[in-house]
Protein backbone atom coordinates (compact mmCIF):
# COMPACT_ATOMS: atom_id res chain seq x y z
CA UNK A 1 0.00 0.00 0.00
CA UNK A 2 1.59 3.24 -0.82
CA UNK A 3 2.00 6.17 1.98
CA UNK A 4 -0.93 8.75 1.29
CA UNK A 5 0.68 12.08 1.57
CA UNK A 6 -0.49 14.61 4.80
CA UNK A 7 -3.85 16.66 3.48
CA UNK A 8 -2.62 19.47 5.52
CA UNK A 9 0.69 19.31 3.92
CA UNK A 10 0.79 22.04 0.56
CA UNK A 11 0.88 20.51 -2.21
CA UNK A 12 4.43 19.37 -3.98
CA UNK A 13 4.68 20.68 -7.10
CA UNK A 14 4.68 17.88 -10.08
CA UNK A 15 7.83 16.88 -11.41
CA UNK A 16 7.59 15.99 -14.55
CA UNK A 17 8.92 12.64 -16.04
CA UNK A 18 10.35 12.17 -19.35
CA UNK A 19 11.60 9.13 -21.45
CA UNK A 20 15.02 9.36 -22.80
CA UNK A 21 15.68 8.40 -26.25
CA UNK A 22 16.38 4.41 -26.59
CA UNK A 23 19.62 4.06 -26.67
CA UNK A 24 20.06 0.78 -27.95
CA UNK A 25 19.75 -0.89 -31.32
CA UNK A 26 16.29 -2.21 -31.35
CA UNK A 27 14.36 -3.94 -33.95
CA UNK A 28 11.77 -1.20 -35.96
CA UNK A 29 8.76 -3.74 -34.34
CA UNK A 30 10.06 -3.64 -31.46
CA UNK A 31 10.68 0.04 -31.12
CA UNK A 32 6.98 0.68 -31.83
CA UNK A 33 5.46 -1.56 -29.85
CA UNK A 34 6.88 0.09 -27.15
CA UNK A 35 6.39 3.48 -28.13
CA UNK A 36 2.46 2.30 -27.99
CA UNK A 37 3.04 1.24 -24.58
CA UNK A 38 4.59 4.31 -23.31
CA UNK A 39 1.71 6.22 -24.40
CA UNK A 40 -0.16 4.76 -22.02
CA UNK A 41 2.51 5.59 -19.47
CA UNK A 42 2.63 8.53 -16.83
CA UNK A 43 5.09 10.07 -19.19
CA UNK A 44 4.84 13.43 -19.48
CA UNK A 45 7.91 14.01 -22.02
CA UNK A 46 9.18 11.68 -24.80
CA UNK A 47 12.24 11.76 -26.57
CA UNK A 48 12.47 9.92 -29.74
CA UNK A 49 15.31 9.44 -32.54
CA UNK A 50 18.37 7.47 -32.82
CA UNK A 51 21.11 9.59 -30.59
CA UNK A 52 24.36 7.17 -30.74
CA UNK A 53 25.02 5.31 -34.38
CA UNK A 54 23.82 5.94 -37.89
CA UNK A 55 24.30 3.43 -39.05
CA UNK A 56 21.30 1.38 -37.12
CA UNK A 57 18.63 2.44 -40.14
CA UNK A 58 15.25 0.57 -38.50
CA UNK A 59 14.19 3.87 -38.57
CA UNK A 60 14.30 7.14 -40.66
CA UNK A 61 13.14 10.27 -39.69
CA UNK A 62 9.90 10.26 -41.30
CA UNK A 63 9.38 7.48 -39.55
CA UNK A 64 10.02 8.88 -36.05
CA UNK A 65 8.14 11.57 -36.71
CA UNK A 66 5.35 9.47 -37.19
CA UNK A 67 5.88 7.86 -33.99
CA UNK A 68 5.90 11.39 -32.85
CA UNK A 69 2.19 12.24 -33.87
CA UNK A 70 1.02 9.08 -32.48
CA UNK A 71 2.37 10.18 -29.38
CA UNK A 72 1.45 13.64 -29.32
CA UNK A 73 -1.89 12.63 -29.87
CA UNK A 74 -2.00 10.57 -26.62
CA UNK A 75 -1.11 13.83 -24.80
CA UNK A 76 2.97 13.35 -24.36
CA UNK A 77 5.31 16.03 -25.54
CA UNK A 78 7.50 15.22 -27.99
CA UNK A 79 11.15 15.59 -28.73
CA UNK A 80 13.52 14.84 -31.61
CA UNK A 81 17.26 14.15 -30.21
CA UNK A 82 20.08 14.72 -32.77
CA UNK A 83 23.20 12.14 -32.22
CA UNK A 84 25.67 12.78 -29.64
CA UNK A 85 28.60 11.91 -31.83
CA UNK A 86 28.54 13.89 -35.50
CA UNK A 87 30.74 12.45 -38.08
CA UNK A 88 29.88 13.39 -41.48
CA UNK A 89 27.80 15.69 -44.15
CA UNK A 90 25.38 13.08 -43.54
CA UNK A 91 24.79 13.56 -39.96
CA UNK A 92 25.01 17.21 -40.52
CA UNK A 93 22.48 16.67 -43.21
CA UNK A 94 20.37 14.44 -40.63
CA UNK A 95 19.90 17.44 -38.13
CA UNK A 96 19.38 20.45 -41.24
CA UNK A 97 15.89 18.28 -41.53
CA UNK A 98 15.11 17.95 -38.23
CA UNK A 99 15.70 21.83 -38.08
CA UNK A 100 13.21 22.23 -40.93
CA UNK A 101 10.74 20.04 -39.24
CA UNK A 102 8.11 22.32 -37.78
CA UNK A 103 6.25 19.90 -35.45
CA UNK A 104 8.41 19.00 -32.38
CA UNK A 105 11.45 20.57 -30.21
CA UNK A 106 14.85 18.97 -31.06
CA UNK A 107 16.97 18.17 -28.20
CA UNK A 108 20.97 18.87 -29.01
CA UNK A 109 22.71 16.06 -28.64
CA UNK A 110 26.52 17.73 -29.64
CA UNK A 111 27.77 20.98 -29.45
CA UNK A 112 27.66 21.10 -33.56
CA UNK A 113 23.92 20.75 -33.58
CA UNK A 114 23.13 24.08 -31.96
CA UNK A 115 24.04 26.63 -34.45
CA UNK A 116 21.77 24.23 -36.83
CA UNK A 117 19.00 23.93 -34.79
CA UNK A 118 19.28 27.36 -33.16
CA UNK A 119 16.22 30.08 -33.82
CA UNK A 120 15.09 27.47 -35.82
CA UNK A 121 13.40 25.05 -33.55
CA UNK A 122 12.33 24.88 -29.70
CA UNK A 123 15.84 24.02 -28.52
CA UNK A 124 16.71 21.45 -25.50
CA UNK A 125 19.88 21.43 -24.48
CA UNK A 126 21.11 17.55 -23.96
CA UNK A 127 23.03 15.94 -21.72
CA UNK A 128 26.34 15.97 -23.51
CA UNK A 129 26.70 19.10 -23.58
CA UNK A 130 29.59 20.65 -21.75
CA UNK A 131 27.23 23.11 -18.83
CA UNK A 132 28.93 23.26 -15.88
CA UNK A 133 28.97 26.83 -14.89
CA UNK A 134 25.94 29.45 -14.14
CA UNK A 135 27.54 31.44 -17.36
CA UNK A 136 27.44 28.71 -19.72
CA UNK A 137 24.07 27.63 -19.13
CA UNK A 138 23.21 31.74 -20.06
CA UNK A 139 25.58 31.49 -23.05
CA UNK A 140 23.19 28.64 -24.63
CA UNK A 141 19.76 30.38 -23.11
CA UNK A 142 20.59 33.10 -25.49
CA UNK A 143 20.35 30.30 -28.17
CA UNK A 144 16.56 30.14 -27.61
CA UNK A 145 16.61 27.14 -25.51
CA UNK A 146 14.04 26.31 -22.69
CA UNK A 147 15.12 23.68 -21.46
CA UNK A 148 18.31 22.27 -19.77
CA UNK A 149 19.08 18.40 -19.54
CA UNK A 150 22.45 18.38 -16.88
CA UNK A 151 25.11 16.00 -17.10
CA UNK A 152 24.98 12.86 -15.49
CA UNK A 153 27.80 13.73 -13.04
CA UNK A 154 26.83 16.57 -11.80
CA UNK A 155 25.41 16.56 -8.33
CA UNK A 156 22.02 17.84 -7.09
CA UNK A 157 23.47 20.66 -5.43
CA UNK A 158 25.72 21.52 -8.13
CA UNK A 159 22.11 21.43 -10.38
CA UNK A 160 20.76 24.12 -7.73
CA UNK A 161 24.00 26.14 -7.94
CA UNK A 162 23.88 26.66 -11.88
CA UNK A 163 20.00 26.96 -12.16
CA UNK A 164 18.80 28.14 -9.10
CA UNK A 165 14.89 27.34 -8.43
CA UNK A 166 14.59 30.90 -7.30
CA UNK A 167 16.42 32.63 -9.91
CA UNK A 168 16.58 30.49 -12.81
CA UNK A 169 18.47 31.81 -15.99
CA UNK A 170 16.42 33.28 -18.59
CA UNK A 171 15.99 33.42 -22.54
CA UNK A 172 16.15 36.91 -24.00
CA UNK A 173 12.46 36.63 -23.89
CA UNK A 174 12.74 36.46 -20.11
CA UNK A 175 11.57 32.53 -20.06
CA UNK A 176 13.19 30.33 -17.50
CA UNK A 177 15.36 27.67 -18.93
CA UNK A 178 14.05 24.38 -16.74
CA UNK A 179 16.09 21.60 -15.02
CA UNK A 180 15.74 18.18 -16.07
CA UNK A 181 18.02 15.36 -14.22
CA UNK A 182 19.28 11.93 -15.01
CA UNK A 183 17.20 9.88 -13.13
CA UNK A 184 16.89 6.62 -14.17
CA UNK A 185 19.66 4.49 -16.74
CA UNK A 186 23.16 3.59 -17.25
CA UNK A 187 25.50 6.39 -17.69
CA UNK A 188 27.34 7.60 -20.94
CA UNK A 189 30.60 7.60 -20.11
CA UNK A 190 31.91 7.81 -23.52
CA UNK A 191 31.44 8.43 -27.46
CA UNK A 192 33.81 6.78 -29.64
CA UNK A 193 34.02 7.12 -33.66
CA UNK A 194 35.20 3.51 -33.35
CA UNK A 195 32.41 0.64 -32.24
CA UNK A 196 33.65 -1.77 -29.49
CA UNK A 197 30.45 -3.51 -30.04
CA UNK A 198 31.75 -4.67 -33.85
CA UNK A 199 35.73 -5.01 -32.54
CA UNK A 200 34.21 -7.42 -29.73
CA UNK A 201 32.94 -9.39 -32.16
CA UNK A 202 36.28 -9.26 -34.67
CA UNK A 203 34.03 -6.61 -37.51
CA UNK A 204 35.27 -3.29 -38.35
CA UNK A 205 32.69 -0.89 -38.09
CA UNK A 206 32.33 -0.23 -41.80
CA UNK A 207 31.33 -3.77 -41.93
CA UNK A 208 29.84 -3.99 -38.84
CA UNK A 209 26.27 -6.50 -39.56
CA UNK A 210 24.83 -4.15 -36.93
CA UNK A 211 25.91 -6.61 -34.18
CA UNK A 212 24.64 -4.37 -31.24
CA UNK A 213 20.94 -5.30 -32.21
CA UNK A 214 21.62 -8.55 -30.27
CA UNK A 215 22.21 -6.52 -26.99
CA UNK A 216 18.66 -5.50 -25.64
CA UNK A 217 20.55 -3.79 -22.88
CA UNK A 218 24.28 -3.23 -24.04
CA UNK A 219 27.00 -5.95 -24.10
CA UNK A 220 27.77 -6.52 -20.62
CA UNK A 221 31.55 -6.77 -19.55
CA UNK A 222 33.15 -7.65 -15.76
CA UNK A 223 36.33 -7.46 -14.69
CA UNK A 224 38.53 -10.56 -13.54
CA UNK A 225 36.92 -11.10 -10.35
CA UNK A 226 33.69 -11.78 -12.26
CA UNK A 227 32.02 -7.47 -11.57
CA UNK A 228 30.09 -5.99 -13.07
CA UNK A 229 32.58 -3.37 -15.20
CA UNK A 230 31.07 -1.43 -18.52
CA UNK A 231 28.26 -2.02 -20.85
CA UNK A 232 29.31 -1.75 -24.80
CA UNK A 233 26.73 0.25 -27.07
CA UNK A 234 28.47 -0.24 -30.14
CA UNK A 235 29.99 3.79 -30.34
CA UNK A 236 28.92 4.71 -26.91
CA UNK A 237 30.67 2.80 -23.63
CA UNK A 238 28.37 2.99 -20.26
CA UNK A 239 28.28 2.13 -16.83
CA UNK A 240 27.64 -1.30 -15.30
CA UNK A 241 25.33 0.04 -12.98
CA UNK A 242 22.11 1.95 -13.92
CA UNK A 243 21.59 5.96 -11.81
CA UNK A 244 18.27 5.83 -9.78
CA UNK A 245 17.13 8.49 -8.17
CA UNK A 246 13.73 7.22 -7.15
CA UNK A 247 14.27 7.95 -3.31
CA UNK A 248 15.00 11.25 -4.48
CA UNK A 249 12.30 13.47 -4.42
CA UNK A 250 12.58 15.83 -1.87
CA UNK A 251 16.44 16.78 -3.18
CA UNK A 252 15.33 16.78 -6.49
CA UNK A 253 12.45 19.77 -5.64
CA UNK A 254 14.77 21.81 -3.27
CA UNK A 255 17.61 21.68 -6.35
CA UNK A 256 14.84 22.99 -8.42
CA UNK A 257 14.66 20.18 -10.59
CA UNK A 258 11.80 20.22 -13.12
CA UNK A 259 11.56 16.92 -14.84
CA UNK A 260 13.66 13.49 -14.37
CA UNK A 261 14.99 11.88 -17.28
CA UNK A 262 13.98 7.68 -17.62
CA UNK A 263 16.35 5.95 -20.04
CA UNK A 264 14.30 3.24 -21.57
CA UNK A 265 15.48 -1.02 -20.93
CA UNK A 266 14.28 -3.92 -22.58
CA UNK A 267 12.08 -5.57 -19.70
CA UNK A 268 9.96 -3.99 -17.50
CA UNK A 269 10.01 -0.37 -18.01
CA UNK A 270 6.34 0.47 -17.92
CA UNK A 271 6.46 -0.75 -14.46
CA UNK A 272 9.84 1.75 -13.76
CA UNK A 273 7.74 4.69 -15.18
CA UNK A 274 4.78 4.26 -12.78
CA UNK A 275 6.54 3.58 -9.77
CA UNK A 276 8.99 6.80 -10.34
CA UNK A 277 4.93 8.69 -10.67
CA UNK A 278 4.14 6.68 -7.35
CA UNK A 279 7.57 7.59 -5.63
CA UNK A 280 7.74 11.35 -6.48
CA UNK A 281 4.01 12.86 -7.64
CA UNK A 282 1.29 10.26 -5.86
CA UNK A 283 2.90 9.93 -2.10
CA UNK A 284 5.06 7.47 -2.24
CA UNK A 285 5.87 3.52 -2.36
CA UNK A 286 5.61 1.39 0.26
CA UNK A 287 8.34 -0.75 -0.33
CA UNK A 288 11.95 -0.27 -2.92
CA UNK A 289 10.30 -1.54 -6.00
CA UNK A 290 14.23 -2.91 -6.83
CA UNK A 291 13.37 -6.32 -6.12
CA UNK A 292 10.48 -6.16 -8.64
CA UNK A 293 11.87 -5.13 -11.07
CA UNK A 294 14.42 -7.37 -10.82
CA UNK A 295 11.54 -10.07 -11.46
CA UNK A 296 10.87 -7.87 -14.52
CA UNK A 297 14.11 -8.25 -16.01
CA UNK A 298 15.51 -4.48 -15.31
CA UNK A 299 18.88 -4.16 -15.31
CA UNK A 300 21.10 -3.36 -12.56
CA UNK A 301 22.65 -3.04 -10.01
CA UNK A 302 21.99 0.44 -9.19
CA UNK A 303 23.97 3.52 -7.69
CA UNK A 304 23.23 7.17 -7.31
CA UNK A 305 26.54 8.69 -6.30
CA UNK A 306 26.75 11.32 -8.32
CA UNK A 307 23.76 13.10 -6.84
CA UNK A 308 25.85 13.28 -3.49
CA UNK A 309 28.91 14.15 -5.11
CA UNK A 310 30.37 10.97 -4.28
CA UNK A 311 31.54 7.95 -6.96
CA UNK A 312 28.87 7.60 -9.15
CA UNK A 313 29.38 3.84 -8.42
CA UNK A 314 27.95 3.95 -4.79
CA UNK A 315 24.46 3.56 -3.95
CA UNK A 316 23.08 5.62 -0.69
CA UNK A 317 19.88 4.50 0.09
CA UNK A 318 17.73 7.50 0.79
Amino acid sequence: MQNLPDPAAPAAARLRLTVGPVLYHWPRETLLAFYEAVAETAADTVVIGESICARRREMRLADWLAVGRELKAAGKEVVLVSQALIESEADLRLIERQAEQQEFAVEAGDASALQILAGRVPLVLGPHLNIYSREALHEHADLGATRWVAAVELALDAMALINPPAAPVRTPEGRPITTEAWGFGRLALAFSARCFTARHHGSSRDDCEQRCGADPDGLALETGEKQPFLVLNGTQTQSAAVHNLIGEAAALRAAGVASLRLSPCAQGFTQVVADFEAALNAGGLSADPRETWQSLGVPGPFSNGYAHRLPGMNWSPT
